[in-house]
């Protein structure tokens, strides 16, 4: 089975502090995505820069200390890509592009909502514009993996408190509604997908204590886009794994469908 992680670490120097190497070089994903990662190479340990088995791609927000997004992958790409060629989102360092033989990997750190509609507005244009892009590669016959925190919780059961949320950015209805726009293109939640269900989180508020009490948010999720669906072997969320308020998840993948390249 091959491994695609995911997982906003709120900080790549503070995670590397509790654990990070230990658990990824444990785990051995054969792609790891970050997301918030604050930073930029030339200000990582050199343990980050140099993991082993491991290359890395880095697309860090221009604003030090903000965003970013990174990739770790045993195998390269055949491409990579670096943002949606639209200045307004990628000096935020929201978006790489992995591109494999048989799917297109989008590693994406969407919007928060939280500083007020200016934002909000902001986040609602981001994901249009992601959609697009990917709508884009399936007219190219590509399978498409998006993979990331999405910032935003789509139903009821992926908060611990959707009645007190209903005004709150990351539950907002014009925010769940852009979700409901990728189902409608046809990508596929492949959590809620396998799990329809299953009550699980990947974000707790630090301020509030809230992973002591399971309080939690599901915003870190992998799509597919729906003639990638019958490829995927599981999707599981890593909530004993601590370092950020986030917990990692990961996507699994048969042998054959990688062999070579993952």
């Amino acid at each position: 089975m091959k491994k695609i992680y995911c997982w906003n670490v709120n900080g790549i120097r503070a995670v590397y502090k509790k654990g990070f190497i230990d658990w990824v070089l444990s785990e051995a994903p054969d792609i790891l995505c970050l997301q918030e990662i604050k930073a930029y190479p030339d200000q990582l340990p050199a343990e980050l820069n140099g993991l082993p088995g491991y290359q890395s791609v880095w697309n860090p927000a221009q604003r030090k200390g903000y965003s970013g997004v990174a990739v770790y992958y045993r195998q390269p790409p055949l491409n990579v890509g670096y943002g949606l060629g639209i200045d307004r989102f990628d000096r935020e360092g929201r978006l790489l592009v992995m591109e494999y033989p048989d799917f297109t990997l989008l590693n994406v750190y969407f919007p928060n909502g939280g500083m007020g509609d200016e934002r909000v507005q902001y986040k609602l244009e981001f994901y249009q514009e992601i959609i697009e892009y990917c709508d884009g590669l399936r007219n190219k016959d590509k399978k498409v993996i998006i993979c990331g925190d999405f910032n935003t919780a789509h139903r009821e059961i992926d908060l611990k408190n959707p009645k007190n949320n209903m005004n709150t950015s990351g539950f907002l209805l014009a925010e769940r509604e852009m979700l409901d726009e990728f189902l409608s293109r046809g990508y596929i939640d492949v959590f809620r997908h396998l799990y329809p269900d299953k009550v699980e989180y990947t974000w707790w508020d630090f301020r509030t204590r809230a992973r002591e009490r399971n309080a939690g948010w599901r915003i870190d999720c992998f799509y597919v886009s729906s003639n990638m669906i019958d490829s995927v072997a599981d999707c599981v969320h890593f909530g004993q794994v601590y370092g950020s308020d986030h917990c990692p998840l990961g996507l699994y993948l048969p042998e054959d469908m990688t062999e070579g390249y993952l």
